[in-house]
């Protein structure tokens, strides 16, 4: 996300390397390249103005003149003023002392709400609750088969009555209902349109006031730049919500959503959601999202991730392999489980320090040779994934064409493998690697 304004960005600062001291034309040239790639990051003006006149009032203190660092001082700063423009602190929801929690959901049609509901819903059963949705959104064609859907994959029970009933009372009977079920928080999905107008917030209005949620949270769509932060101007002084939800931050998000909406709204920035699978959701970390701007990586919400989804028995029952020097076609299929559970090879990359996204953009990273892989493990026999070595030249042949790929394919594979495999026996000596990269050589 934000690849542009990142580039910009690290250009304007990487200008100032090198300068034993910062003269204030230095500061000047770097607050006006700042302003630029903010601008074009479609930040809202006012914004950008205030954030570039904070930043240059700074610099052209003692803070960064008289530093014996001057351009480690002036990135310092801005990554403070980011982090600042976007909230300075991650911001949780409020829960009620009196079940059920109730999250009433807004925004305009296509912002991704229903999908928003979805992961919000599964992010909470993670956090050990015991969520339920309300399908409130009558008017879009397939909105209420959606959120049904998106229970049944979660295993999340969805209230709803159809799309002829009135929207206030589908709210106000979902919330007895989830009261009835012992469920602690409810979602409640609720109409958008694909712009705003006096009946969507009459309504939204009536729903509010009628349920009284204890969050309210705008789905905004981060690819929509500044009209968002509009939209969010118009939601707030209607609506009145709590905070945002940002959607689709995988996509190509200039940024001007993400470092305008708080500082217009005065509303914080609550999840980012980014990617089609349903936990590709989490809290807004305003730090870490400056951190990644800045090319300074990610390294806390990478840990995280993998604290989340490696398997540390699995980690365990691989040490104790290593230690008697086994390592089989198996354990390899195992790993690569686990490191595409973390997420796109991209998105990761883009969270190791001192990897700027310019380099990352040249870089061709194929997710989907995993899957060439793992089509070339499946296609071996249980004794063969064991056991490699007896892996002839017509058991190549057909472990190619059983996984639908090719002679030199299978080949490969076996010599990385091989390299791998020296690689764990030497491992083998000493403690598992925490980094689960290390396993796979050039795979990536």
């Amino acid at each position: 996300m934000f690849d542009s304004l990142s580039d910009k960005l690290q250009s304007a600062l990487d200008g100032l390397k090198g300068h034993g001291k910062l003269t204030e034309k230095d500061v000047e040239r770097a607050a006006r390249e700042i302003r630029l790639a903010l601008l074009e990051a479609d930040v809202n003006f006012k914004v950008v103005k205030q954030f570039v006149d904070k930043v240059k009032e700074r610099a052209l203190g003692a803070e960064v003149l008289e530093s014996l660092t001057p351009a480690q001082q002036f990135v310092k700063i801005v990554s403070e003023e980011l982090t600042s423009l976007m909230g300075s602190s991650t911001t949780k929801l409020s829960f009620s002392s009196r079940p059920p929690t109730i999250i009433m959901m807004v925004g305009l049609q296509g912002s991704g709400k229903t999908t928003a509901c979805g992961k919000l819903a599964n992010f909470l059963l993670a956090q050990g609750k015991s969520p339920a949705m309300v399908a409130g959104d009558v008017y879009r064609p397939a909105a209420v088969d959606q959120l049904k859907a998106l229970g049944e994959q979660l295993n999340i029970p969805v209230y709803d009555e159809g799309t002829e009933a009135d929207p206030v009372d589908i709210a106000k009977h979902g919330v007895e209902w989830a009261r009835a079920k012992g469920k602690d928080v409810l979602i409640v999905d609720t109409a958008g349109r694909l712009h705003i107008d006096e009946k969507l917030m009459h309504e939204l209005v009536r729903i509010r006031n009628t349920v009284k949620p204890h969050n309210i949270l705008l789905v905004l769509d981060s690819m929509t730049g500044q009209d968002a932060v509009n939209v969010a101007q118009q939601f707030q002084e209607q609506v009145q919500f709590d905070g945002v939800i940002l959607t689709k931050l995988d996509g190509d998000a200039r940024g001007g959503a993400a470092l305008s909406v708080r500082a217009v709204t005065g509303k914080p920035i609550k999840f980012a959601s980014s990617g089609e699978k349903l936990d590709s959701f989490d809290y807004f970390h305003p730090d870490r999202v400056a951190s990644r701007i800045l090319g300074m990586g990610d390294v806390l919400s990478l840990i995280e991730q993998a604290e989340r989804t490696i398997d540390e028995k699995k980690v365990r029952e691989l040490e104790q392999r290593l230690r008697k020097s086994q390592f089989t076609f198996d354990d390899f299929l195992d790993q690569i489980h686990q490191v595409r559970r973390l997420g796109s090879i991209s998105n990761v990359l883009g969270m190791i320090p001192g990897i700027p996204q310019s380099k990352l953009k040249g870089l061709e990273v194929d997710d989907k040779a995993f899957d060439k892989i793992q089509a070339v493990i499946y296609g071996m026999t249980s004794e063969e994934r064991r056991h490699p070595d007896i892996i002839n030249g017509s058991r190549r042949r057909r472990i190619a064409a059983g996984s639908g790929t090719d002679i030199h394919t299978v080949n490969q594979l076996l010599t990385q493998f091989k390299q791998v495999q020296k690689m764990m026996k030497q491992l083998g000596s000493g403690r598992m690697p925490k980094n689960p990269f290390q396993m796979f050589g050039n795979q990536s």
